[in-house]
């Protein structure tokens, strides 16, 4: 499907938005790397869809709509509109370009059932604010499950009022729920394909056999039963029975013991109990195991102390990115307690230097800073190369990924990190060349520089 829209990398759209790379296509729409004219986006995504002249209207209005929308879990829309490339008619939308997004993990490896809860609480927060004002994310699933500058959101441009009939989306998927045959979007829908999400995330594949059996999906055995029950509770074949989202994230407390026990009669009665309270106390006692097991359960998926405000209350600018952000993607999350190891904190004496780089000529070395949670992930070694030039005085001018590693995320800490390292002054020539090596661990990372060859 690429191929259908490799070839306009190079055209700039509306003579405003170049397109300089594919991220990713389909038969129906292509997303580019492009730029976008604000100091706060060091890059932007621009999406094109092949026009159909019945549904222009309704997809350009929804864009519309979607941009005055503000989130912070949510994907801006900055700009859509009509153009032309090749003489082919397009419609195109411009968004926060994404570094990375829960189906490109799920491929390597499946979450754990701590990350997929911390993932629960963001992806909520998003969805709450959505269905408070009447309105549907439309397309849940892992793809649509994003990180923006190391915080989670949602995508946006698919984003529809509640009850408007699905026309113009793609066909139906194992995220539509079964009642999609009608093709109206309901917020009910949301919680279905946030449920086969979550299962994808578990076992890194959409629940299998009928629909009807999803409920019963396979589960880790591991899982806590909480979670499990929350996820086959959004994946009951009823719509009315599925949880809503605001009962996802504040589950009904326990009902008071002294209410539940006022049939109770007092000791210090010598009337017994009629029959009628007899036959009262042991169903009180049940529904107050039941509702206090349920409620004991769903705090599990609560988030840290920040969850404590509602969703009403929430700024309408972008918060600092909150831990459950980074629960799903080792390439892209981020934390508030960042850890370096003892050289980066605590920069070696010069002898030091010399011994652990094989040269005294490093004078000041960048080490990336890597999120506990990203290192969590790291099995064994991932090695990153990096070729820097460095000018008479000591600093980088140019830089080049040697071996990026098997990781697109540490490659790109270790490019940004090679360009702030310094080197001793040269007197002999004008420009020379060094490799800077990351080892990037679960207890840190380390680097050092050798030159060319060596």
């Amino acid at each position: 499907m690429a191929e259908l829209w490799t070839k306009w990398e190079g055209q700039v759209v509306n003579g405003v938005f170049p397109l300089r790379r594919l991220l990713g296509g389909s038969d129906h729409s292509g997303v580019f790397l492009t730029e976008y004219a604000a100091p706060d986006l060091a890059n932007a995504a621009i999406k094109l869809l092949r026009a159909d002249p019945t549904l222009t209207e309704p997809t350009l209005l929804r864009w519309r709509m979607a941009a005055t929308l503000s989130h912070p879990h949510l994907v801006r829309v900055l700009d859509s509109g009509r153009c032309q490339l090749e003489g082919a008619d397009l419609l195109f939308v411009v968004m926060e370009y994404a570094d990375q997004n829960l189906s490109e993990i799920l491929p390597r490896r499946p979450l754990t059932a701590d990350e997929v809860a911390e993932l629960l609480a963001p992806t909520l927060k998003a969805l709450s604010f959505l269905h408070r004002a009447n309105l549907v994310q439309g397309q849940l699933r892992p793809s649509n499950i994003l990180v923006v500058n190391n915080q989670l959101k949602l995508a946006s441009d698919t984003v529809h009022p509640a009850g408007e009939f699905a026309a113009g989306l793609a066909g139906t998927s194992e995220y539509d729920p079964p009642e999609a045959a009608n093709r109206r979007i309901s917020t009910a829908a949301d919680v279905w394909a946030l449920g086969v999400s979550m299962v994808e995330a578990l076992t890194q594949h959409v629940p299998a056999g009928p629909v009807e059996q999803w409920e019963r999906a396979s589960l880790p055995a591991d899982l806590p039963q909480s979670l499990a029950d929350t996820i086959r509770r959004c994946l009951s074949i009823d719509p009315e029975k599925r949880p809503t989202v605001a009962e996802l994230q504040n589950p009904t407390p326990a009902i008071p013991a002294a209410r539940v026990a006022s049939p109770v009669p007092s000791a210090r009665s010598a009337t017994p109990p009629s029959p009628s309270q007899r036959s009262i106390l042991p169903l009180a006692a049940v529904l107050l195991v039941v509702v206090a097991a349920v409620w004991g359960g769903y705090r599990l998926l609560r988030t840290d102390s920040t969850q404590g405000a509602s969703d009403s209350a929430e700024p309408r600018t972008v918060p600092p990115p909150p831990k459950a952000a980074e629960a799903f993607a080792p390439s892209k999350l981020h934390s508030a307690e960042r850890i370096r190891p003892a050289n980066a904190l605590h920069p070696p004496s010069q002898s030091n230097q010399s011994a652990a780089n094989g040269s005294s000529r490093v004078v000041h070395e960048e080490i990336p800073e890597v999120p506990r949670s990203a290192r969590r992930t790291i099995h064994g070694h991932v090695k990153v190369t990096v070729r820097v030039t460095v000018d008479r005085s000591g600093n980088v001018v140019d830089q080049n990924l040697e071996n990026p590693g098997s990781s697109k995320y540490f490659a790109r800490l270790a490019s940004a990190a090679a360009r702030k390292w310094k080197f001793a002054a040269g007197q002999d020539q004008q420009v020379r060349e060094w490799l800077l090596r990351f080892d990037f661990t679960r207890g840190g990372v380390t680097g050092h520089a050798t030159a060319p060859g060596s």
